[in-house]
């Protein structure tokens, strides 16, 4: 059977991580179709063939970007306001075979919004000859553009797409010479009289996409939150003084789910959940194993005063892993600066970050004999480069001490920031490992301050730069089995070679509720479906978390270190 076209609602994606995103579905993504749609903050691009001249002020004087990119034309705008879709698809060569067609490609482009905008009622669209994009009055005495159109394809595949001027601020396109067309003027929907909800121009556009590129195949749509406003953010993401943990750190009594937690959830689509009090299912009961390896692992930690995400987030396989020898070492102190709906780590206001804690965690691992070594990280968005120099140096530090160790590093967003990721990249962990945590519906309610598309685009750069990738779900806070399945889609579509997937356990009253146990069952289809995918190993069972296991995954895709 075919696979679905995956359209997915992204909301406001920078362009930058937009671009890997869609560089990573480009290059990894086949045989699978994808249409990304979402609006980008104010940004300028120039096409390979644009005339700088033809950007007539500095972007920054104006609250924009300028980024060259690789699709065709000239220099364009992009902001609020405004619909950009990027479609990656796998086209047909000319009459069955060869090179794909590109002007009909284009011209494809262009029918779906001629005719989604028809349908919005906004008649007129159409093509003036010679020039790419809709237009209005093409026969008249003022032909205005209302959606730009730059493609790129290239091995039958494409990039790139349109922007659709919903009701951006036209004041923005004053500042350049769109498209590199000086006689004549741009326009939106607004601007023609159409009142229309974005959300409505995207059902409108999904609809003649899923007619012309999904070629009889089922349309499989998912979407992140239509509404975020800044009291979604932690108090750092917002430039503010942090507000009081309302989990961990043991100086906060646990307190009911606040309303906006709640809020957030029920705006998703999801209500009621178990008390914390409710007995939990047979199978998430750990059994407790305090041996002599146990010891010794937790007097190491005290001894070398560090930090384990197993006892700071109050991990159910801790006695597992640690008689086992197998701790993950978190970086950059206990206490992070953001406040996910599910998560126990401390967010009071972190202290200043010690020099010296690579040097430690290096000499935990050569102390405990470790093979294999899983290092992660609290978020430090107070940070310039988010934490990324720390984890960087204490990958480079076991490395030094214990040649042939292998590292797995599970790592922050740095807040897509690319010379952050870049300083990760470039120290090699065997794994780099990345969650996306949830699906993208609940993105908002899980983790307000990350982002779906940029943990993807995190991803894709991480593969690009020929890194080893991983990441993982935490179920149970409402997500369905198709959306499960779609995330696992995204996930293989850039190329992550690793996935978790295990059962979410509420820590406090404070935090999102459990609204469904995934049966052993039930997690271990999933695994056999993201396999089946394509994905090279996928660990699901109902106490499975990012590390657990860590070592024996990393064998199975040949990542485990010399």
């Amino acid at each position: 059977m075919a696979s679905p076209l995956r359209v997915r609602w992204l909301g406001t994606v920078p362009y930058r991580e937009a671009l890997a995103l869609q560089q990573g579905l480009f290059s990894r993504g086949a045989p699978d179709d994808w249409l990304l749609l979402l609006e980008h903050p104010h940004v300028y691009t120039l096409g390979v063939r644009a005339d700088p001249a033809n950007v007539l002020v500095d972007p920054v004087t104006v609250g924009a970007e300028l980024v060259r990119t690789d699709r065709g034309g000239d220099v364009t705008y992009h902001g609020p306001g405004q619909l950009v879709g990027y479609p990656i698809l796998t086209l047909p060569g000319k009459g069955g075979g060869g090179m794909a067609d590109t002007r009909s490609y284009v011209w494809s482009v262009e029918q779906v919004l001629i005719d989604a905008l028809a349908d919005l009622g906004l008649a007129g669209a159409a093509r003036l000859p010679g020039f790419p994009g809709v237009w209005l009055d093409v026969d008249g005495p003022r032909p205005r553009k209302l959606a730009a159109v730059g493609v790129r394809l290239s091995r039958n595949r494409s990039m790139h797409g349109f922007a659709l001027n919903v009701a951006p601020d036209l004041a923005y396109f004053d500042h350049i010479v769109p498209c590199g067309i000086r006689d004549k003027g741009v326009t939106s929907l607004a601007a023609e009289g159409v009142d229309v909800p974005m959300r409505d121009v995207v059902d409108a556009v999904v609809a003649r996409a899923a007619e012309r590129w999904g070629a009889g195949r089922a349309v499989e749509r998912a979407d992140v939150v239509w509404r975020q406003v800044p009291e979604d953010l932690a108090p750092f993401s917002r430039g503010l003084a942090p507000e009081p943990a309302v989990g961990g750190g043991g100086e906060t009594p646990a307190r009911p789910a606040n309303l906006r937690l709640l809020g957030r959830l029920a705006e998703a689509g999801v209500a009621g959940g178990a008390a914390v009090s409710e007995r939990k299912p047979d199978w998430l009961r750990a059994r407790v194993r305090m041996g002599d390896d146990y010891l010794r692992l937790a007097r190491t930690v005290r001894e070398l005063g560090l930090v384990t995400v197993c006892e700071e987030a109050g991990c159910p396989n801790i006695f597992e892993c640690w008689a086992d020898g197998t701790a993950t070492f978190m970086l950059n102190g206990d206490r992070c600066t953001r406040a996910c709906g599910f998560c126990l780590v401390d967010t009071r206001r972190p202290g200043p970050v010690d020099p010296d804690e690579p040097e430690r965690v290096a000499e935990a691992v050569a102390r405990l004999g470790l093979s294999f070594a899983v290092l992660t990280t609290v978020a430090r968005d107070d940070l310039p480069d988010g934490g990324a120099t720390t984890m960087a140096a204490a990958v480079r530090a076991i490395r030094a001490r214990t040649p042939g160790v292998g590292v797995e590093l599970l790592i922050s967003d740095c807040r897509g920031d690319e010379a952050a990721l870049r300083t990760i990249f470039d120290a090699r962990p065997d794994v780099l490992n990345h969650n996306v945590e949830t699906v993208p519906r609940l993105q908002r309610a899980a983790r307000p301050a990350a982002g779906y598309a940029r943990s993807l685009a995190v991803l894709a750069r991480a593969k690009a730069a020929g890194l080893t990738t991983k990441s993982g779900m935490v179920l149970g806070m409402g997500e369905t089995t198709e959306e499960v399945l779609a995330t696992l889609a995204d996930l293989r579509g850039v190329g992550v070679d690793v996935v978790t997937l295990g059962q979410y356990l509420r820590p406090t009253a404070a935090h999102l509720p459990v609204v469904r146990w995934w049966t052993p069952e039930e997690l271990a289809e999933l695994a056999a479906a993201g396999v089946a995918m394509g994905i090279g190993h996928v660990e699901a069972s109902p106490l499975t978390r990012s590390s657990y296991h860590a070592r024996r995954a990393a064998e199975v895709v040949g990542a485990a270190g010399t």
